[in-house]
């Protein structure tokens, strides 16, 4: 059944691709690639062409297997171009090999196909940290304690809770982070929380008389402190079995404004913050460009220098900060994978060198 249903996400991400993108194949590209274990339908694209995001364009029907929208390792993947020059990937699954032994073993071939891009590949890198707005962090229920009277909590532990909440429910407990700014408009995002701990309720509590409700901790992160906010577990944190790219729409412009790690430099599988979400049309699945204006340059008396380089008095002759209009540079790309009104969160896909907050984001080309 679930293979079933990758099969349909993967045939309807097809109709989403535009008729009027033209495929780019790679200059590097071979005729030839043997699938391998931990493969998925992006990483191949990706050998192939500029834009793996096209890979519905590129892969074809194949008459000759019996079903070509499951590969497997072993599988030998062949480029090879049309009647009217049009490349396309064939398939030419591995032979199968049979060995005497005194065991017994079956395998389901399927247990091992090759899938677009589902969760449990980027499941690891994933963290379940949230933003909320202020006025959302001002309904939310609070840790007011615990049962040995300590200041923090662990596992184990039975914390307090200022709210009414559903008997053997579980919860989540994060901690109010810091407030994300969008560096373009300087408007508040809302604040990024961390996923401190779960825990399940064992006394719902009763508001009317003050009685606080009871959670018991299964799994802490870290300690666990009064004022902690208590989310359900499950809010925000679902996400889909296979994730379906497409190119993101064509005005999007926005840039990268935190990155989970709070690195300054950060590279392929780690998670960042975009400041364009669901008011900017962004959707669940948009693959995007990430992309670097070039340091500006000024010409002054002792030849070309670099803004940052040259003297404050070069660097008030210009009116744009560089006497030339510098080009950005493609570094890499990202697949949005949670959207919130204003804001996104993101998966690094590729990246040529390290991404820095303040690099640009857009539709890719």
């Amino acid at each position: 059944m679930l293979k079933k249903i990758i099969l349909t996400l993967c045939l309807l991400s097809c109709s989403l691709v535009s008729l009027a993108d033209k495929l780019k194949i790679n200059d590097d590209a071979p005729k030839t690639h043997v699938v391998v274990k931990g493969d998925t339908l992006w990483d191949i694209s990706a050998i192939f062409l500029e834009q793996p995001w096209l890979w519905p364009k590129l892969w074809r029907l194949n008459p000759e297997i019996n079903n070509p929208h499951l590969i497997y390792p072993g599988d030998i993947i062949t480029l090879v171009f049309d009647e009217k020059g049009v490349p396309m990937l064939v398939l030419k699954p591995a032979k199968a090999s049979y060995k005497w032994s005194p065991k017994i073993r079956q395998k389901s071939k399927d247990d091992s196909a090759i899938r677009l891009l589902p969760l449990e590949v980027i499941a690891p890198f994933i963290k379940y940290d949230h933003l909320f707005s202020a006025e959302q962090l001002e309904k939310l229920p609070y840790v007011i304690g615990n049962d040995e009277g300590y200041k923090s909590s662990i596992n184990g532990f039975k914390v307090y809770v200022n709210n009414e909440l559903d008997l053997a429910k579980t919860y989540a407990i994060y901690n109010k982070g810091e407030e994300v700014i969008d560096p373009e408009t300087g408007d508040s995002l809302g604040f990024y929380v961390d996923l401190v701990a779960t825990g399940q309720a064992l006394r719902t509590g009763n508001q009317s008389e003050n009685e606080p409700a009871t959670l018991k901790i299964s799994t802490a992160k870290r300690e666990i402190r009064s004022g902690y906010f208590v989310v359900p577990v499950h809010e925000g944190q679902m996400f889909p079995s296979v994730f379906t790219m497409k190119a993101a729409n064509k005005s999007l412009r926005g840039s990268i404004i935190k990155a989970s790690s709070n690195g300054n430099e950060f590279g392929k599988l780690e998670v960042v913050m975009i400041n364009r979400g669901t008011e900017h049309e962004v959707t669940v699945g948009d693959v995007m460009a990430i992309k670097r204006l070039s340091p500006g340059i000024v010409d002054t008396s002792r030849g070309p220098e670099y803004t940052v380089e040259t003297s404050r008095w070069n660097r008030l002759l210009t009116s744009d900060g560089s006497d030339y209009k510098m080009p950005e540079e493609l570094l890499g790309e990202l697949m949005v994978f949670k959207v919130y009104q204003q804001a996104s969160m993101a998966l690094i896909l590729r990246t040529e060198k390290p991404a820095h907050i303040k690099d640009v984001v857009t539709a890719p080309e």
